[in-house]
């Protein structure tokens, strides 16, 4: 698994998975928590999840995972690195760290390894990233960051006390939204601030596309796979796909190690062209 260092030097798996629309069903709970051992036991380190998905929901399945896997033996908490997310209407300055503990409640953990705001809200920034550096300083989170900011945004954060100290950004990108090509990820390259992209294969219809098909079975891989490695391929990119099946688990852990040359890249551009002005950022 290849790794990106954030700002503070922490070491980053480039490959993650999402939570995103688990724990929104006590009928899906017990295969949820199985596809997350069984990516726990295939290698995955990097877990993504959310107050917001199903609220609380998400990180009830992943720390029922993690809980369960860490009293297996089957891996070390330091070897995994935990992603959650406050609420912007959460993100006070003591409203955040009140959603941090229960988060960490639901996720039966002692600390989270990065913590981000989902979104810009309504509490003046400078207020959340007071809030972050307290939980920081109390061992409650290990890193923050943001989530769904644009250029604009991420310029107010860096220009506050303490906004540099920012490890990531998490927004939407895949071939189907390269957006933030034009001017997001070019600026965070430029900071050393990695882009955790969310949804890298798009809201699924990436595998039907006809021409990624075409070039997909050309080369020997599905267009799922072609798809995400993309996204990893990029400089400064972490991808954090959601997948429950088995199939799909291993699909996306394969892309990892898919190595794209000129002709695919160029091939991939010529069906899905990089943005050539600056449009609103995508969010799904």
């Amino acid at each position: 698994m290849n790794h990106l260092a954030l700002p503070s030097g922490t070491s980053v798996p480039t490959l993650g998975l999402g939570t995103w629309r688990m724990g929104e069903s006590a009928a899906s709970r017990r295969a949820e928590v199985a596809a997350i051992r069984l990516a726990i036991d295939l290698g995955y380190r990097l877990f993504d999840t959310a107050e917001m998905y199903g609220e609380g929901g998400a990180e009830e399945v992943l720390g029922q995972a993690v809980a369960e896997a860490l009293r297996a033996g089957a891996v070390r908490r330091d070897e995994l690195f935990i992603v959650s997310k406050v609420y912007p209407h959460n993100a006070s300055r003591t409203g955040t760290a009140a959603a941090c503990e229960r988060s960490l409640q639901r996720l039966m953990l002692d600390h989270v390894d990065l913590y981000l705001l989902h979104w810009p809200g309504s509490h003046p920034l400078h207020d959340t990233v007071e809030a972050f550096e307290r939980l920081r300083a109390r061992g409650r989170i290990r890193e923050w960051g943001v989530s769904n900011f644009d250029a604009d945004d991420m310029a107010e954060l860096w220009g506050l006390d303490g906004g540099t100290a920012c490890a990531t950004n998490q927004v939407y990108y895949s071939l189907a939204e390269r957006g933030v090509e034009f001017d997001l990820l070019p600026r965070q390259r430029d900071r050393k601030v990695p882009l955790m992209a969310y949804s890298p294969l798009a809201q699924g219809e990436l595998a039907a596309h006809p021409g990624l098909l075409s070039l997909a079975e050309s080369i020997g891989v599905t267009p799922t796979q072609l798809a995400l490695a993309w996204v990893l391929h990029q400089p400064g990119v972490i991808a954090i796909p959601k997948a429950v099946r088995e199939a799909h688990l291993r699909e996306n852990l394969a892309a990892a190690t898919l190595k794209l040359g000129a002709a695919e890249l160029a091939a991939l551009d010529r069906l899905f062209p990089p943005p050539q002005r600056k449009t609103s950022l995508a969010m799904v």
